[in-house]
């Protein structure tokens, strides 16, 4: 016990659950994705696999008490992280050198705010209590249709396709730092490892971008 209480404490400690909570939240995110996807395989198709969720019933609720206490812990870990670093280095540096930063790692507490802000807006706006962003109704158990109704509001459907660039940056980075703190981190991969995690990163993006963008165009009615 004393151990994990000393791990936990550290600086690699807290980067190592931070990686863990942020695998955890990966995993949704491309569960999330492939079950949204569905929606180009017709209302019957999506709606059923809605039900088939709901019909978990107490296992739903454990998977949503996990993805719960991954994010708090995730943030948490952020947090304690960030705070650290300020109290290691109060006074900020004259001249600072970007060469090995990019610009989603430093922009990625506000990323991780706006992403939380938006997590909220989405499950109203969907799932609880569903909350209808234009002039239709939301009909509770028919997700195909609702989805459709929702980005057909065109400044809905064009948060949307901000908010998931601003999950791409903070996946690229996040997948990144995954990477380096499970200790692949070698001048010889380094490259080959940030391709992995821009690939990732917008493999997601694109793929939940498109759901928007097909509703707007008319592609899926």
């Amino acid at each position: 016990m004393q151990k994990a209480l000393t791990l936990f404490d550290s600086t690699i400690g807290k980067k190592a659950i931070m990686a863990l909570t942020g695998l955890v939240l990966f995993g949704f995110l491309v569960g999330h994705m492939l079950g949204n996807l569905q929606i180009y395989l017709g209302p019957d198709k999506l709606n059923g696999y809605a039900e088939k969720l709901q019909s978990l019933g107490g296992l739903l609720w454990v998977v949503r008490s996990v993805l719960a206490g991954s994010l708090i812990l995730h943030m948490w870990m952020v947090v304690e992280l960030y705070a650290r670093s300020l109290a290691a280095r109060p006074v900020g540096y004259r001249v600072q050198k970007t060469v090995a930063t990019t610009y989603a790692a430093k922009t990625m507490w506000l990323s991780g705010v706006i992403i939380l802000l938006f997590v909220v807006y989405h499950i109203a706006h969907f799932t609880f209590p569903g909350i209808a962003m234009g002039d239709y109704t939301h009909e509770h158990g028919q997700v195909y249709l609702n989805v459709v109704n929702g980005f057909r509001v065109q400044w809905v459907s064009a948060l949307y396709i901000v908010a998931q660039i601003l999950l791409g940056m903070h996946l690229f980075h996040g997948v990144w730092s995954l990477l380096q703190t499970l200790g692949l981190n070698h001048p010889r991969y380094n490259e080959r490892a940030r391709g992995i995690a821009k690939l990732i990163a917008m493999v997601i993006v694109i793929g939940n971008i498109s759901i928007p963008v097909a509703v707007v165009a008319g592609l899926i009615k």
